[in-house]
């Protein structure tokens, strides 16, 4: 436990370390994370629902924290590198996902290390996924450059967009 000045910390923040006893984490924290109201399972709660066939995808991506909620729905960008030296491309992976929870991760609003445009907020989200896009999202974590959610409108279920590719001459 940190000690943290009041105006710094999030609006959800814990006050009392007694308000953890017994608590679960909604989603994966990673170390260092604020631990928020947001955060945490609500005793006796069960886990994110999911119908056969269904998976609860965990990934951390950049995207708003603040924008990026629980029953909001999010696009999926992924840019991956290029082969031989060659520059990557970003794909639209995933439209119109439900977002089952999310926290902003802390510590994530860093300058980029190698002069890209990797700098952002960090957002951990629990999305609801088929079996097949939560295969390619755990690969995409672990394989891409970057993984990038857009927060939807919350009335645009629109779709057609899907496999969309862009190479670094942005067409």
């Amino acid at each position: 436990l940190r000690a943290l000045p009041r105006r710094w910390a999030p609006p959800d923040a814990l006050t009392d370390p007694g308000l953890l006893r017994g608590a679960q984490a909604a989603v994966a924290l990673p170390a260092g994370a604020y631990v928020t109201r947001a955060v945490l399972r609500t005793p006796g709660a069960a886990a994110p629902a999911v119908g056969p066939g269904e998976r609860a995808a965990e990934i951390v991506a950049r995207g708003d924290p603040e924008a990026i909620v629980a029953g909001g729905r999010v696009d999926v960008l992924v840019t991956r590198d290029g082969v031989d030296g060659r520059p990557g491309s970003t794909v639209l992976a995933l439209e119109d996902v439900e977002v089952l929870a999310a926290a902003a991760v802390a510590g994530a609003e860093i300058a980029p290390s190698g002069g890209g445009a990797e700098a952002g907020a960090r957002v951990s989200a629990t999305l609801r996924v088929t079996v097949r896009q939560a295969v390619f999202l755990t690969a995409a974590q672990s394989f891409a450059r970057e993984l990038r959610l857009l927060p939807r409108a919350a009335a645009d279920r629109r779709h057609g967009r899907l496999g969309l590719a862009i190479d670094e001459r942005l067409r």
